[in-house]
């Protein structure tokens, strides 16, 4: 596991904006009275998305203070995570899967494309728009090579739709999330390959209901 530490440069305070106190209160009304310390990873969440993607270490403190806990207990929990960045993110980070299934579909070419149009790992990029770092498989692997950029998933990539796609991005133009060649979901590529009879799909005839037994014949003494 990589060493992970807070930032060289922080800022020097963090206070909760009235939307996210109206986040905590919900939050850590979810758990018994005492038990304000399980709404931690939440919270921590909540507060990275209002302070532009990442934990500054004023944040830290400020949702330990929040949740009535040690600063180093919360400390514990946004380094132990590789959810929670501990330093500035581009306003869309991206997450290149580099696992072997996206390796082999291509990924390398993708972090081509990031390291020139972006720079180094980690690296923001000048105007702020973007950042990148490699990770560990994404649950996506039928549909490799992907990226996941801040809360969603771009699938069935080569360097040319995932040009395109951060050109858009940069350009605040609509992206398309999910495969982007085309294909539904982990469907195959061109359509279905087995179950393709449309007999097997279509309604049963109705058979006819057995008639009623005849009644039997009454018999006097």
């Amino acid at each position: 596991m990589s060493v992970r530490r807070l930032a060289a440069e922080q800022p020097e305070s963090f206070a909760f904006t009235p939307e996210l106190e109206e986040i905590a209160k919900a939050l850590i009304a979810k758990y018994p009275e005492g038990r304000q310390a399980s709404a931690v990873v939440p919270l921590l969440w909540e507060t990275q998305k209002a302070a532009g993607g990442w934990l500054p270490e004023p944040a830290l403190r400020a949702v330990a203070d929040r949740l009535g806990m040690a600063h180093i207990r919360v400390l514990e929990v946004a380094t132990f995570y590789t959810m929670f960045n501990l330093a500035p993110v581009g306003k869309y980070f991206v997450q290149l899967c580099g696992t072997t299934p996206c390796m082999l579909r291509g990924s390398d070419d993708l972090k081509a494309v990031c390291q020139r149009r972006i720079g180094d790992e980690r690296h923001v990029s000048a105007d702020g728009t973007f950042s990148w770092l490699e990770v560990e498989c994404l649950g996506a692997c039928t549909n490799a090579p992907m990226v996941q950029i801040n809360d969603d998933y771009f699938e069935d990539l080569t360097p040319e739709n995932f040009e395109a796609l951060l050109d858009n991005l940069a350009a605040g133009r609509p992206v398309k999330i999910g495969p982007q060649n085309g294909r539904h979901g982990s469907e195959p590529l061109g359509g279905p390959t087995a179950l393709t009879d449309p007999a097997l799909y279509a309604p049963k005839a109705k058979q006819d209901e057995p008639a009623a037994p005849a009644a039997a014949p009454t018999t006097g003494e």
